[in-house]
């Protein structure tokens, strides 16, 4: 069966997220909600939804256009439009009568053989089931999303002892590759995976610091980074997610787990969150949470409550000790003596062996959970995965120091831990005793098994080559947030050099790596330093170079692919500019931001979203359209918010692929660069004929409005007037031909001339210290 086209039941958050991510997959959705009383507009709450979901940040939809896919309807006058769909989506409120009535009248209107799912995040599926028809039964499953649902990757299935295979495997196949989702398969069991485990974590991490005197500033540095835990901490998560919510997950769990589960004996409610939650201070969706926003003196100061008193109090920084140890590792976090490390260990512990005891009873596998605890709470790593880091003994032996049971499987663990790599694969440790291989779906290629298996082609400080099989070599970049320096630069030079060298062992070149992001440009810090002490000559040369790299990537004998996720700017953008093709993971940022910093793109990036507006068959006609796009694009420092909107500011172009599940990346990035080479030839050069002087002044006009409506600082205007220089052609006119060198020697000009400028310095100074441009 072929999902084609859905509909979701429930026009609240979580429901109308779900519509927009189905139609960022491309397919009609239908959206229903009840009628309020007396509404003039029977669809308001759909209709309101989708309005709302436009005005959103972080946007639920990948693109605009995307809401037309949306129809708003309601349950009185649309309800038989449900024979449409082929997978219709439940996500109203967490009660079994409300669901139960709604599936009856679901199941009278349906198409036979369509996917009805549940969006429940905590009731089992056998309850949901009970009274309905043996057909219902057979078609339904449940399907957790996870908030908010197109950046929250994680996918929980659960399928009933009469599911039809055929509709989990529709589901599950659409969830993967149209959705972009990690999808998860748990049992039927109170809470699933990740709330289950969730709960417990943060309501441990609660019941820790008000029982250890942290602030919640200290609990959220402990249980942040160092624990490898989302970065929020746990009272940020809690705001995030919604103070109010807790209390409904918690009852819902605590009204299904079983008598014996150890969520009820450390299950809390303090006195302080429920006021909280009573005077709207839900988080950050309401007047504020654990942390809020207040003015002083017209500035935002950021407060937080202090757990004792219940005030809120400007926020401090937390110094403690244990923080830093954990540089060392999560064993130095815990084995710390003071508060943070006992506050770390105090989470850990109990956190660990519930997740060791909960195997095999809520997944067949670690795999699954610690899967499920990276793609739905943002863990860096899951609860194996941190077990196998502080050592399955030493949590074993800790947890009977401290009087605690030790589950069974982590006894299993003792003296070899939860996964090991074995003839270059990654194997978890079964609940028979035995290990096996991490399965991967068919169609997946990560960098990462690769890696496991073989050594690199070549390999330097900041970069690698990898064979990633069938005559590809994958240049990957490892440097900090795989910021681009001259290791990089060297290794383009290398791979070019291996792939072309006319002895047939490589075909194409696929540039892709998995680290958060692809690459957010040149690293600032070494360019910062060079121009305090003055290495003017080295500067220009390092500029010429990474033109001179750039070009030679476009220019190669054989086909180039990136393939970036996550933020691709400055020089990272740039590089995509000279590749043959981009097959982008949906969740691609890319753009030219570096008049943030007071310079214009100086590798190419200029020459080439020019020559890209300059030959797009679809542009007005004459020379001022083109320059003008570039100018905004650049000028504005424009970063598109998913890869269909890079589309749309030409960062990709016709032939260009999305690849929605990261996961697939690479692989459909390989198929890509193995079509491409079959006859491949390198790209033509482009000509133009730029207007110069007649089109600077046309900039200069708008540059000048800008400032007059102080929509420009002055420092704006001096960079915006450099980019006009380069655009326009510089001192040429519309006889005359410009080539790329000749574009490539304006933007090294200009790029010299704004780089010594003190308010450039300035801006370079300002966001190294706060990642944040200045505006000056």
């Amino acid at each position: 069966m072929e999902i084609r086209s859905a509909a979701v039941i429930g026009a609240g958050v979580m429901g109308s997220g779900i519509a927009a991510h189905l139609a960022n997959a491309g397919i009609p959705v239908l959206l229903l909600d009840i009628v309020p009383a007396g509404a003039a507009d029977r669809s308001t709450l759909a209709r309101s939804a989708i309005d709302r979901m436009l005005k959103t940040e972080p946007a639920p939809f990948m693109h605009r256009r995307n809401a037309k896919l949306v129809t708003p309807g309601n349950l009185e006058d649309d309800l038989a439009r449900l024979a449409e769909a082929d997978w219709i989506v439940e996500a109203v409120v967490e009660d079994p009568r409300v669901k139960s009535e709604l599936y009856a009248r679901i199941d009278a209107v349906r198409r036979p053989g369509s996917i009805v799912s549940s969006n429940t995040s905590t009731i089992p599926l056998s309850k949901l089931v009970e009274g309905q028809g043996g057909r219902f039964a057979e078609d339904f499953l449940i399907t957790h999303f996870f908030n908010p649902p197109r950046y929250m990757r994680l996918l929980e299935v659960v399928a009933g002892e009469r599911t039809r295979p055929e509709a989990v495997e529709a589901v599950t196949g659409f969830a993967d590759r149209s959705l972009g989702k990690g999808v998860v398969r748990c049992k039927d069991r109170p809470g699933f995976i990740a709330n289950r485990i969730g709960t417990f974590w943060i309501q441990a991490g609660i019941n820790a610091a008000f029982d250890l005197g942290l602030t919640v500033e200290e609990a959220d540095a402990v249980a942040g980074r160092p624990m490898g835990v989302p970065k929020t901490g746990i009272f940020g998560l809690v705001d995030l997610v919604g103070l109010d919510l807790m209390p409904h997950i918690s009852r819902s769990l605590l009204d299904t787990l079983p008598p014996d589960d150890p969520y009820r004996a450390i299950h809390r409610e303090p006195e302080l969150l429920r006021r909280m939650i009573a005077e709207g201070l839900t988080g950050r969706k309401g007047k504020g949470g654990f942390y809020r926003l207040s003015r002083e003196g017209g500035a935002r100061v950021k407060e937080a409550i202090d757990l004792g008193t219940g005030r809120y109090r400007k926020t401090g920084k937390p110094r403690l000790d244990s923080v830093e140890a954990a540089r060392g590792g999560l064993r130095a976090l815990v084995e710390h003596p003071d508060r943070g490390g006992r506050y770390a260990r105090s989470v850990l512990l109990q956190t660990l062996a519930y997740s060791a005891a909960l195997v095999p009873e809520i997944a067949d596998t670690v795999v699954a959970v610690d899967e499920a605890m990276r793609l739905g709470y943002a863990w860096k790593y899951g609860p194996f995965e941190l077990i196998d880091r502080l050592g399955a003994d030493w949590l074993a032996d800790a947890l009977e120091a401290e009087g605690m049971a030790v589950p069974p499987l982590l006894r299993l663990a003792r003296g070899r831990g939860f996964y090991r790599v074995e003839g270059g694969r990654l194997q978890y440790l079964a609940t028979g005793g035995d290990y096996a291989d991490v399965p991967r779906p068919e169609g997946v290629l990560l960098l990462s098994d690769v890696k496991r298996g073989s050594a690199p082609v070549a390999k330097n400080g900041s970069s690698a080559l990898w064979d990633v099989g069938d005559g590809v070599l994958c240049l990957e970049f490892t440097s900090k947030m795989n910021a681009l320096d001259a290791d990089i630069m060297a290794m383009i030079r290398k791979a070019i050099g291996l792939v072309g060298d006319g002895k047939g062992r490589w075909k194409a070149l696929v540039v892709h790596n998995e680290g958060e992001n692809f690459s957010v440009g040149v690293n600032l810090g070494i360019a910062l330093f060079a121009v305090n002490i003055g290495l003017w000559p080295q500067i220009e040369q390092q500029v010429e170079e990474g033109q001179e790299v750039y070009e030679a990537l476009r220019t190669a004998p054989f086909p180039v692919v990136a393939a970036p996720s996550g933020m691709a700017l400055g020089g990272g953008c740039e590089l995509l500019l000279h590749c043959d093709r981009v097959q982008a993971h949906a969740e691609t940022y890319a753009g030219l931001v570096e008049v943030g910093v007071g310079l214009v793109p100086g590798w190419g990036g200029c020459k080439e979203l020019l020559t890209r507006h300059w030959t797009n068959r679809r542009r007005p006609g004459g020379p001022m359209p083109p320059i003008a796009a570039a100018f905004e694009t650049i000028g504005t420092a424009k970063v598109a918010k998913s890869a269909a909107e890079a589309r749309d500011l030409l960062f990709l172009r016709d032939g260009d692929g999305i690849t929605m599940n990261r996961d697939r990346l690479l692989a459909d990035a390989k198929a890509l660069a193995l079509k491409l080479a079959g006859d491949y030839a390198p790209p033509e050069p482009v000509e133009l004929r730029l207007p110069g002087p007649t089109a600077r002044l046309a900039l200069r006009l708008v540059i000048e409005g800008f400032l007059a409506q102080g929509r420009a600082s002055g420092h704006d205007a001096v960079v915006a007037e450099g980019l006009a220089e380069v655009l326009s052609g510089g001192d040429t006119d519309v006889t005359r031909v410009l080539t790329g060198a000749d574009l490539s020697a304006l933007e090294r000009a200009v790029f010299m001339h704004l780089v010594r400028e003190p308010r450039t310095i300035a801006r370079i100074e300002h966001m190294l210290e706060t990642g944040k441009p200045l505006r000056n």
